[in-house]
């Protein structure tokens, strides 16, 4: 069977149907510096903890400061309504071992996932075995963008185009709000297939391992069975707290913009989010 990911991932990803295959594009497992990224998100900045046990154990490890993240390959407290944690793993500079628990979305895919041919949502992905709730599943990688960039390339965009670029917005105690801007048009992974679900079965954590700039971390909300199709909720409010959302709301008198769900959900939004601010003019409030 084809793998999509040419041999990147540490299990493949497979195709479906045989001799169909999606636009051409560059695999990537990992997110890369785009045109104007502020940061690279292949640098290393963190500095590592000096723990030289096979496996952190908080609160002696700083990396595990606000306590443990994950419980074997599922995030702790997933199934306890919405998730607003902090997220830091180990990195390359800790001297933890490989194996240390805390070290999970950097380790890749292990899941069976397969990308198919939808009758109405162009591309999407499934799971081809079960998935415990709360269950790292993939991230949602691609080149990082500035506000510049990003609001370029979605200006570009036609109606008919993907709806790739996507907006994290994580607002601190501070009240600074740190953005992240991904694309996966050209260079991206399995992740920029999910469709968008007004009842998702994933729900998104930025996780920060080697720098600031975040890992879109998607996650099980349910346990999910094999063969059901991945999706989550673009707007980002399924499962994050107040705030922290991946879109400001739609400019609702203006549908010519936007784009028709068709995830077939009871409570269907009957369009898909996107994030007005990119379509402000410079020195304007989103």
């Amino acid at each position: 069977m084809a793998d999509l990911s040419g041999g990147l991932e540490p299990v493949p990803v497979a195709l479906w149907p045989p001799g169909e295959a999606p636009p051409v594009f560059q695999y990537s497992p990992d997110s890369v510096a785009g045109a104007d990224a502020e940061m690279d998100p292949s640098e290393v900045t963190f500095p590592g903890c000096p723990c030289r046990s096979r496996s952190c154990l908080a609160p002696a490890c700083p990396c595990l400061c606000r306590g443990h993240n994950y419980r074997g390959l599922c995030l702790r407290g997933a199934g306890q309504g919405r998730f607003a944690r902090p997220v830091f793993e180990c990195n390359a500079l800790c001297g933890c071992g490989e194996r240390c628990q805390n070290r999970v979305v950097q380790r890749g895919l292990h899941l069976r996932l397969q990308v198919f041919r939808t009758p109405s949502k162009g591309w999407g992905v499934r799971t081809l075995e079960f998935i415990p709730r709360g269950t790292f599943v993939c991230e949602y990688a691609g080149e990082v963008l500035g506000w510049a960039e990003a609001r370029r390339r979605t200006r570009a965009q036609s109606p008919q185009d993907p709806n790739y670029i996507l907006a994290v917005r994580e607002h601190l105690h501070s009240g600074r709000v740190l953005e992240t801007f991904v694309d996966p048009t050209h260079v991206g992974n399995v992740g920029r297939f999910l469709n968008h679900s007004c009842e998702p079965n994933l729900f998104m954590v930025p996780v920060r391992v080697d720098s600031m700039v975040p890992r879109l971390a998607l996650f099980a909300a349910t346990d999910i069975p094999a063969g059901e199709e991945l999706c989550y909720d673009y707007s980002g409010r399924s499962h994050n707290p107040p705030g922290n959302s991946r879109e400001h709301e739609p400019l609702e008198q203006d549908n010519r913009l936007r784009k028709p769900c068709y995830c077939g959900s009871s409570t269907c939004a009957s369009f898909l989010p996107w994030d007005s601010s990119l379509f402000a003019t410079p020195g304007s409030s989103p």
